[in-house]
């Protein structure tokens, strides 16, 4: 693989160049600012929670390798790009499945994985509904019906948390519609909506955040 290999898929790219992206490189400050938030918020309040301290982590990393990859726009940054995401999912899955379901680590791991594989298998299932209508966001939609899954779940279980875990659903929901429509719309908004997924992402992650923060149940162990 050329890890050097030059990657072009987004409306506000015009060259090579480093700042060929500026507002979707500078929109990665969402996930950096949703992170310092809450670590912020956690400090003030006293709390030490490593779980969510490792979240918050991931979440920087996201923002730097998001940065990385709208300014190199390189294979390796590529992967800089994908591989927090893909961790801040299973992560929060895991932590999800014991704080805010009140699973018991011993089921919450084996639940959370189970549940992150079903959504996984559902990726062949979207490519071919959408039939390549999302351009190229179809691996995102099995994320989006976890979350809103995750919300109904916990609707029905009678859970604090259903509430802001729906809104960030629906927050959701709109940044994948923002980066369907990036190439869409090139032609008559040449920046595109790319930096609208990044800030609305952003956000996402830091309502996710204060979610386990406010409504996390600390001490499930076992």
């Amino acid at each position: 693989m050329d890890w050097t290999r030059a990657v072009d898929m987004y409306c506000e790219r015009t060259g090579p160049e480093f700042w060929s992206e500026p507002i979707n490189a500078v929109s990665n400050l969402s996930f950096i600012l949703a992170a310092l938030l809450c670590l912020i918020a956690m400090w003030r309040r006293g709390v030490r929670d490593g779980l969510l301290t490792a979240l918050c982590v991931i979440a920087l990393c996201i923002g730097v390798g998001s940065f990385l990859f709208h300014t190199y726009a390189q294979t390796w940054a590529g992967l800089a790009d994908v591989v927090p995401i893909l961790v801040f999912i299973i992560v929060f899955l895991l932590g999800a499945m014991n704080r805010l379901f009140g699973l018991r680590w011993a089921l919450a791991i084996p639940v959370g994985i189970a549940a992150f594989a079903v959504s996984l298998a559902a990726h062949p299932l979207a490519l071919a509904l959408a039939g390549g209508s999302l351009n190229g966001s179809e691996s995102y939609a099995p994320a989006l019906a976890l979350l809103a899954g995750s919300a109904l779940v916990l609707t029905i279980m009678g859970r604090r948390a259903a509430r802001p875990v729906a809104v960030a659903s629906g927050v959701f929901a709109l940044s994948l519609a923002a980066r369907v429509m990036d190439p869409v719309i090139c032609g008559s908004f040449p920046i595109g909506t790319h930096f609208l997924w990044h800030l609305l992402n952003g956000t996402m992650i830091g309502i996710l955040l204060f979610t386990l923060l406010h409504h996390g149940r600390q001490g499930q162990n076992g």
